[in-house]
C-alpha cells in the first residue's frame, strides 16, 4: 500500500512554474553561461569580467568595497581571486595606511586582458538586448533592481 505524499506533485509543478528564485537562478545561469562562452578564447569567465571590473577604478577598493558590489561574502571573493592573482591579473597588497586592510588592484596584464574582453562584452550584450527588444533589457534590469 502506498501512502500519500505529504505535498503533492501539483504542488512541485506550481513551484517549478512560479517560483520567481528559481527562474531568475535558471535565467542568470543562462546568461553566465553565454557570456563564459564569449569570453572562453582569452580564459576568463564572466565572473573573472566582472570581479576584474569592479577593480577598474581610479583607487585600488578594499576586499570587502569589491565583495559588496559583487554582492559575495568575503570569504567567496578571496577564493575567486587567487586564480587571478596566479595569472598576474591582479595583486593584493596591504592598505599603506591600516595594515589591517587588504586592498586589490589590476596588474598591467590585467588591464590588457580587461580591454581585451570589453569589446566581447559589449558584442554580446548588444545580442541580448537585440533579443529582448526595444526597451527590454532597461525594463529588466530596472525589475532586478527593485527587487535588491
Amino acid at each position: 500500500m502506498s501512502k500519500s505524499p505529504l505535498i503533492p506533485f501539483t504542488t512541485t509543478l506550481l513551484v517549478r512554474d512560479t517560483c520567481l528564485c528559481l527562474h531568475v537562478q535558471r535565467a542568470a545561469r543562462a546568461l553566465a553561461r553565454r557570456f563564459d562562452e564569449a569570453l572562453r578564447s582569452l580564459d576568463i569567465t564572466n565572473g573573472q569580467f566582472s570581479l576584474m571590473m569592479s577593480l577598474n577604478r581610479p583607487e585600488p577598493p578594499t576586499i570587502s568595497a569589491v565583495a559588496s558590489v559583487l554582492a559575495m561574502d568575503r570569504t567567496t571573493l578571496t577564493a575567486a581571486l587567487k586564480p587571478l592573482e596566479r595569472r598576474g591579473l591582479i595583486e593584493i597588497f596591504a592598505d599603506p595606511g591600516d595594515r589591517r586592510l587588504r586592498r586589490i588592484r589590476l596588474t598591467p596584464d590585467g588591464e590588457r586582458l580587461l580591454a581585451e574582453a570589453l569589446p566581447i562584452w559589449k558584442e554580446t550584450h548588444e545580442i541580448l538586448d537585440s533579443q529582448f527588444g526595444e526597451g527590454g533589457s532597461d525594463r529588466l534590469r530596472a525589475d532586478l533592481l527593485a527587487l535588491i
